[in-house]
């Protein structure tokens, strides 16, 4: 059974009563909802649609897709862990011509917007990917993956060095329509993000994704050895969010013009409105959907009321909010805070 998102241009109201405009500007596309699917959650949201009508969110982040097929990593692939999880899937895929053929013609034809993740092994593999999709069509920007934590060979990690990291930038805008916005998905296991992100921005990118996984390992206490085949993977969850939070507003504060996709534990509309406040345009949820497949809807709809419920008439509004000068307010759930605190640290 569907159960359709609120519609964007009916977003609800909050308690006071205000309507709230959903639409966002995400670099040059204007998307009815600053909420997306995030990479490598969803597939490319076929099996989502069972649960939600995919063209009324903003986007369909697609898995990241390589030039060849790939069988990704051994298993076991995932393990949970406290407030999050770990994967370790090594970017299994069938390859950029299949998913062409399948997949992005399945997503035009249903009428979602499409942003495809592009992943490869050295910058001139993501070239390729990109020349492809250039010559495909269909595709409202790309997002690509140089900060993927499950490869077996660390130097594949573009994202942890300014300069590999613009490199494949490079060529990826070399091979894409000049119109198609391109996101560079930037890794938490940096000593400056702020760093990475302007490298990838002088090379041609339009904007950034923040942040991917970080890198952690779980072990198995039976086998007294790592509980993923692949020894170590990608954490995600609500354990991340405050690193992404913080990771955003490094970001917006270095660039304030910038368009920025933030994700990382994104389970409510509440967490969504952390990242538009700290500066995002956008964002991606990802782990909460593995036991809602309707979170992206629900979290639409939660955001809408969030922002009403604090007197924002457009989400637009609320981008960057924490950044500008205003007199701070004092609510009572604050006062309840502080007073707790105090009795606390007496």
């Amino acid at each position: 059974m569907n159960t359709p998102i609120v519609s964007a241009r009916r977003a609800g109201d909050g308690s006071n009563g205000a309507r709230v405009d959903m639409f966002t500007d995400l670099a040059k596309m204007h998307l009815p909802s600053p909420v997306l699917t995030a990479s490598g959650c969803a597939a490319a949201g076929r099996e989502l649609d069972n649960y939600f009508d995919i063209t009324t969110i903003g986007a369909v982040v697609t898995k990241s897709i390589m030039l060849a097929p790939r069988s990704g990593r051994a298993t076991p692939r995932m393990a949970e862990t406290p407030s999050g999880m770990l994967n370790s899937i090594g970017l299994q895929g069938p390859g950029v011509d299949s998913f062409i053929e399948h997949d992005l013609a399945w997503l035009n034809h249903r009428g979602a917007r499409t942003i495809v993740s592009i992943a490869g092994g050295t910058p001139e593999e993501f070239g390729k990917v990109a020349a492809k999709l250039r010559i495909a069509g269909g595709v409202e920007a790309i997002e690509v993956n140089i900060s993927c934590p499950n490869v077996s060979d660390r130097g594949q990690v573009f994202a942890c060095r300014a300069e590999t990291a613009a490199q494949v930038i490079q060529t990826v805008r070399r091979n894409s329509d000049i119109k198609i916005p391109i996101f560079a998905k930037l890794s938490p296991d940096v000593t400056d993000i702020v760093e990475i992100a302007q490298s990838v921005i002088a090379a041609g990118a339009t904007g950034v994704s923040v942040i991917n996984t970080l890198l952690g390992m779980v072990m198995n206490t039976s086998t007294m050895r790592p509980a993923l085949a692949g020894i170590t993977g990608g954490l995600s969850g609500p354990a991340i969010r405050p690193i992404a939070v913080r990771c955003v507003w490094d970001i917006r504060s270095a660039m304030p013009d910038i368009p920025i996709i933030g994700m990382g534990g994104i389970r409510s509309g509440h967490d969504a409105l952390e990242f538009i406040l700290a500066g995002a345009n956008a964002v991606s949820v990802g782990t909460s959907i593995f036991n809602d497949p309707s979170a992206p809807a629900r979290i639409h709809a939660e955001l809408a009321q969030e922002l009403g419920d604090r007197g924002f008439l457009r989400v637009s509004d609320a981008v960057g909010y924490a950044h500008r000068p205003h007199t701070p307010t004092v609510d009572s759930e604050a006062q309840s805070s502080d007073a707790e605190w105090d009795f606390i640290t007496e």
